[in-house]
């Protein structure tokens, strides 16, 4: 038998017609490329990932047609106090720790501004205070996640001759065994001929 396809003409590619001058920009399609800036409204709480789709502001469409979308992506810079788990902001909060040890009432800057938190005594490194609704807002709804505030206990690293015998003399009398003073380098030599 007999077969019939239908195929769009090769030189007008369907559009039933053909541009006998086209312009050198366009070559014939009506359209050309071109930088545009926009001013977006990202809402709040979005984070790294999220895609914003704006209708119409894509490219043209050939020989006149709709303007498609323009999808944009969303990147969060890191904050240099805070980071990002969900909704919720952690903070950690470097205490020293005569500060952890004693308790204290400290004073931090958060999204909101300055917040007051009660330290108890012997706060460890790793206990976790909540303060509920102090987070990013949710996208897709109301309410905001929690800010959470880790502590993370400093330990000196260098002590004068006062706060080491301070520290030497409390180890003593709760019975804790700490390294025995350190002595300097000619006073090893020294004790090593002896």
């Amino acid at each position: 038998g007999q077969m019939v396809t239908a195929a769009p003409c090769p030189v007008c590619r369907g559009a039933g017609e053909v541009i006998a001058a086209p312009c050198p920009t366009c070559n014939g399609e009506g359209r050309e490329i071109t930088e545009k800036t926009y001013t977006v409204d990202i809402p709040a709480g979005v984070d790294t990932g999220s895609t914003l789709r704006l209708s119409g502001f894509g490219a043209v469409g050939p020989r006149g047609g709709p303007a498609g979308d323009l999808y944009v992506q969303v990147r969060v810079q890191h904050h240099q106090r805070f980071s990002r788990d969900g909704d919720d902001l952690v903070h950690l909060l470097h205490l020293p720790f005569t500060q952890a040890a004693l308790g204290a009432a400290i004073s931090f800057e958060t999204l909101d501004g300055a917040e007051d938190l009660v330290v108890p005594r012997g706060t460890q490194t790793g206990r976790e205070f909540r303060l509920r609704g102090r987070g990013v807002p949710h996208v897709r709804g109301r309410g905001r996640g929690d800010l959470r505030v880790q502590v993370v206990v400093d330990v000196p690293t260098e002590l004068d001759a006062d706060d080491e015998e301070a520290l030497r003399q409390i180890a003593a009398r709760r019975g804790e065994d700490v390294a025995p003073p350190d002595r300097g380098f000619f006073s090893r030599i020294k004790s090593a001929f002896h």
